[in-house]
């Protein structure tokens, strides 16, 4: 019996809205899309709130999508159960994170908590950042200094102002204080841009960077020079940084953003960019960022079974997952359920994403070298199944252009 072929398009960031001023899509000329719809059965899902995981009214994201589609069914996602456990207090009492305060306690050491700070909730939460600073303050932390990512992609461009200044209000209550100001753009890179990253580490690490005199400072001289959030220049409040006997938490829970700065602190041999000798520190990660770490990890990542992937494996399905830089891991470690290695009958294909600096000015990305490969896939008939991502919509929509 022959098994039918299936090739399954993820157009990432592509959704259904009612036609206005800003809905690109709507206004956009999609002479394919209204053909299909023509002539095919089609249907709406449910992309946020508790369809996918998450709680009620909270948007879906990229890694949610894929993950879920991977899963065949709703995942409790990492938001969720971090937001759980601090509900019923066993946040307070997670051994990776009461380590991590309980090391920062010994004199001269300092407990640092680095993250994005949003109540965006794609990578992280400002309610999960509140939740690090009472377990601080319920063990006695000497001294705490936060390292915050600003956002802007997730959140309005020039809301940081609201979230820093709430911070620096609870912050200083303690006297303890934001060390460092840095745009995501810079700390949170997923493409190998690592001199963006190293800008990012020579701030948190070094204390070298712009000078400021407050978070709120270092986010108003940004508007002054015409930066919104997510492209704050590094920015130095406290020049201490980071040094050997110091606890660092990276309390962002989505993985692929966090990825690449977790290795400048952790790596041995690290050689993307030259980091002199990095501190000894006790490096906790929030969540799973990828199982080769060896690191901490305060929110271990659930294992799923009967997944999409391992379906197809079990019935010896060959499989092809295909998309550039941007989306190579979401076609496999979320669509795998948060699984790094590949299932029996599974081959990987990545298309080098443009190394430009923001997508609006390449809004073509790689689109063009995905489809030319799927059909070469297709016409060669070695799969039985093939899944690819076009990020375009998602990754040019996050400029606002």
């Amino acid at each position: 019996m022959s098994v039918p072929r299936v090739l399954l398009v993820i157009c990432d960031g592509w959704g259904e809205a009612p036609p206005s001023e800003g809905n690109a899509i709507a206004r956009a000329r999609t002479p394919t899309f209204d053909r299909w719809r023509r002539e095919h059965p089609w249907t709406t899902l449910e992309a946020s709130g508790v369809a996918v995981g998450l709680p009620a009214g909270v948007m879906g994201n990229s890694e949610v999508g894929h993950l879920n589609l991977g899963a065949g069914r709703p995942v409790p996602q990492d938001l969720l159960r971090i937001d759980l456990a601090l509900a019923d207090g066993s946040f307070f009492e997670n051994p990776a994170l009461v380590e991590a305060a309980e090391r920062a306690r010994k004199p001269g050491a300092t407990l640092h908590l680095m993250g994005l700070l949003s109540d965006g909730a794609v990578h992280s939460h400002e309610r999960h950042l509140a939740g690090l600073l009472e377990l601080a303050r319920r063990r006695q932390v000497g001294r705490v200094r936060v390292h915050v990512f600003t956002d802007g992609r997730d959140t309005p461009p020039q809301s940081g102002l609201l979230y820093i200044g709430r911070l620096e209000e609870e912050l200083a209550v303690k006297r303890d204080e934001v060390a460092t100001v840095c745009g995501r753009y810079f700390a949170m890179d997923r493409d190998g841009r690592w001199d963006r990253v190293a800008r990012a580490w020579d701030a948190v690490c070094r204390g070298k960077g712009i000078a400021a005199a407050s978070g709120r400072g270092a986010v108003e001289a940004a508007y002054s020079r015409g930066e919104t959030d997510e492209f704050i220049t590094p920015t130095v409040i406290d020049p201490r940084g980071v040094r050997d006997g110091d606890s660092v938490i990276f309390f962002n829970f989505r993985a692929d953003r966090a990825r690449q700065l977790t290795r400048a602190f952790t790596e041995p041999g690290f050689a993307e960019f030259d980091r002199g000798e990095p501190p000894s520190v006790f490096f906790v990660c929030f969540t799973e960022y990828k199982k080769g770490f060896a690191l901490p990890v305060a929110f271990p990542t659930p294992k799923l079974a009967r997944i999409l992937a391992a379906v197809w494996a079990d019935a010896g399905v060959r499989n092809l997952r295909l998309a550039e830089t941007e989306k190579y891991a979401h076609v496999t470690y979320f669509f795998n359920g948060g699984v790094e290695a590949p299932y029996p009958g599974e081959e990987r294909l990545l298309v080098p994403s443009w190394k430009g600096a923001t997508y609006d000015l390449h809004p073509q990305m790689s689109a063009t070298t995905i489809a030319n490969e799927a059909a070469h896939a297709m016409a060669g008939g070695r799969f039985e199944a093939i899944v690819l991502n076009f990020a375009n919509a998602d990754m040019v929509g996050h400029t606002g252009k």
